[in-house]
């Protein structure tokens, strides 16, 4: 339940309506606005009954709120939350934000190479997997504690951002002591103990729609991160299983103006996993920048040939610096046509 009081509700009136909802083994969310404050009702597992409010005065509406995603959701928070990851800020009213890097952490010198190629090119944030999960346990599956020491020279030397993925509960505390944000892969959408044990990290999460999840599971998903006390949450949409096998997957645009609608968490796009083919990526990149994602994130190689996890998908460094040019381009003519 959503309480909105009057806009001249004095805060004795807006503490007794909190005192009552923890009378009722509620907990209180005070959400102020320009104009008037409203109070989320948080801990019901059903129906929240309205009787013990009506003789409370300075209420003006009792909103009934059953989406399973409260937190995340603009009714309880209005306004947009800024992702920091480092330094960079992911927001829906920021400029979009450039997310690149290998698939993999194959070696130092690949590493390496990766991420002087997107700092050239104007990333902010260099994406690479120390660990890897794999639909195959034959496939590579990274360089794991050796990945994230790569990762760490690669920050220091290029100074960029690191976001990477970690699969279990007991690799939070290592990869955070490397990682500006804790990626959740789509493998691992619903791992709740994993999403909990996140909330209490002290980074933010990059959260990947998982492979066949509505949007409602994957912003329940993400309520499992923000109900732990962690609201540094990006969403990631990255294409999702459908009966159509043209592509790897369905990339979802049209869920990043809706997302926005809807959610305060900011929303980036990830074509080279949504496509799986590098001459698919800068179209639906452009795609994402015209809808208004918040970024995107792109595989980039050294030597895409030779890459031991995605090469067919991954952009080599020229590629790169060409959609990067692109988007500014892009970026310059969305921003002049603005109202």
């Amino acid at each position: 339940m959503l309480i909105v009081m009057e806009h001249h509700a004095t805060q004795a009136q807006i503490d007794a309506v909190a005192a009552r909802i923890r009378e009722l083994g509620y907990e209180p969310l005070p959400i102020p606005g320009a104009n008037r404050v409203a109070i989320g009702v948080l801990g019901n597992r059903g129906y929240v009954d309205e009787e013990p409010f009506r003789d409370l005065a300075g209420i003006q509406e009792l909103i009934h709120v059953t989406k399973p995603y409260k937190l995340a959701s603009r009714d309880f928070h209005p306004e947009d939350t800024v992702v920091r990851i480092g330094t960079v800020e992911v927001a829906w009213h920021r400029p979009p934000v450039i997310i690149a890097g290998p698939c993999a952490v194959e070696s130092r010198e690949q590493t390496l190479a990766a991420a002087r190629a997107v700092k050239a090119a104007g990333g902010r944030v260099l994406r690479g997997g120390a660990f890897k999960p794999r639909t195959s346990p034959h496939s590579f599956q990274g360089l794991g504690e050796e990945g994230l020491e790569i990762l760490a020279e690669a920050r220091a030397e290029t100074g960029l951002a690191v976001v990477t993925e970690v699969m279990r509960i007991d690799q939070i505390e290592r990869v955070a002591e490397v990682a500006d944000c804790l990626q959740v892969g789509a493998r691992n959408m619903q791992n709740f103990d994993l999403l909990r044990a996140l909330g209490e990290a002290g980074r933010p999460v990059l959260l990947k729609r998982g492979l066949s999840a509505t949007l409602e599971e994957w912003l329940a998903a993400a309520e499992y991160i923000v109900a732990s006390g962690n609201d540094q949450v990006i969403l990631c949409e990255r294409g999702i299983r459908t009966f159509e096998r043209a592509l790897r997957n369905t990339l979802d645009l049209g869920v990043v103006p809706w997302l926005r609608q809807v959610t305060h968490l900011p929303v980036i796009v990830d074509p080279s996993h949504a496509l799986g083919r590098r001459d698919l990526v800068p179209p639906l990149a452009r795609a994402a920048w015209a809808v208004g994602a918040c970024g995107i994130m792109v595989e980039v190689h050294p030597d895409p040939a030779r890459a031991l996890s995605d090469g067919p998908q991954s952009m080599d460094p020229e590629g790169f610096a060409a959609l990067c040019a692109e988007l500014d381009r892009l970026g310059a003519l969305l921003d002049a046509a603005a109202p």
